[in-house]
């Protein structure tokens, strides 16, 4: 098998895939999260001021989704396949949650009705906060293990078996986390009023995280055995889990220091640390199989060809700065606290 830098391919386009994700997860999270509190704003200046906050981005953040899915395709199709087949209904309604959240964000200041604005306000919020729900309960049953026979077919009971008990406390964890990303990030763009409200707010999205990962660990170490078992294997792996404890633990410090903008950056790095830990939990497995360990998709087994890998890595070293230096280029150009004008939302 082919090798760069001493991985091989699969193992090249499983770290791809994960960084485009993650990518997508720390972007994308924190207008979940503004979205999530949206509704807790009671005043419409403070609304549009929360809108306008994620305005010029929340739609460039998507891009890394977009290309997640695409090459997740391109590197794994066996996996690709299997993986949307059996969560069908939850991308769905992803998906669905996703529009209504766009709409939302476009129509609502189109008309001055007090009925037009809370309507799409509801919808906004609503959306966002099932959004991240979602990607929470997805990444759950991933963890977990889904009911895959030899063909790679779904065989399980339905949409409600993905709501077992340990996919919706990743689905809370998910959400405690993005609304805590979220309030930081508003934090960055507001003043007066709203960011007095934020800074208490965002206490209380400190303490749904602590208790809402705290449970979710518990219940992984006790019940989900096959997590842990890539670290018993390497105990270096345990850095991963580590970090990720230690920015938990020195957030909090920030917040009350009102240090924000050293509080996102460790935001950040909590949700990078998670999903690395997600990866070391899975690698080089996929998509498990709770029906039998042989039926389980790995990076190998479900992988494109090494050619195709190749031409596609290739790629990736060229359009990935691309994409990372127009990001980083929105984000200064739109930097400082948000101002409202005839032209915002």
């Amino acid at each position: 098998m082919q090798t760069l830098f001493g991985l091989d391919y699969p193992t090249l386009w499983f770290l791809v895939v994960g960084g485009l994700f993650s990518g997508y997860a720390i972007l994308d999270g924190f207008d979940f999260g503004a979205g999530a509190w949206h509704l807790f704003f009671k005043k419409e200046q403070s609304r549009r001021i929360g809108l306008n906050a994620i305005g010029p981005v929340w739609d460039g953040n998507e891009v890394w989704l977009v290309i997640g899915g695409g090459a997740l395709f391109a590197g794994f199709p066996v996996m690709y396949a299997a993986f949307f087949s059996a969560l069908y209904i939850p991308f769905m309604l992803f998906l669905f949650f996703l529009i209504l959240r766009a709409i939302s964000i476009e129509f609502r200041s189109k008309e001055e009705m007090l009925w037009w604005r809370k309507t799409w306000d509801i919808v906004y919020g609503i959306s966002s906060t099932l959004l991240a729900f979602l990607l929470g309960v997805v990444l759950g049953n991933v963890l977990q293990g889904i009911a895959i026979d030899k063909n790679h077919n779904y065989t399980g009971s339905g949409f409600f078996e993905f709501l077992n008990p340990f996919a919706l406390l990743v689905g809370f964890t998910t959400l405690s986390l993005f609304m805590l990303h979220g309030a930081i990030y508003l934090l960055l763009k507001t003043e007066n009023r709203l960011f007095a409200k934020l800074t208490i707010l965002v206490k209380k999205a400190i303490a749904f995280f602590l208790v809402s990962f705290g449970l979710t660990t518990a219940y992984a170490l006790l019940f989900i055995p096959h997590l842990s078992d890539a670290i018993k294997t390497n105990p270096l792996m345990l850095i991963f889990p580590f970090l990720g404890f230690i920015s938990i633990g020195i957030l909090p410090k920030l917040v009350a220091k009102r240090k924000f903008r050293y509080a996102f950056l460790f935001s950040v790095l909590i949700i990078s640390f998670m999903l690395m830990t997600v990866a070391v939990e899975l690698y080089p497995n996929l998509l498990i199989s709770t029906l039998n360990k042989e039926y389980t998709l790995t990076i190998y087994n479900s992988a494109s060809s090494q050619k195709t890998l190749k031409i596609m890595l290739l790629m990736v070293a060229i359009g990935g700065p691309l994409v990372l230096t127009y990001t980083l280029f929105v984000y200064k150009v739109f930097a400082g606290k948000v101002k409202l004008d005839e032209t915002s939302y």
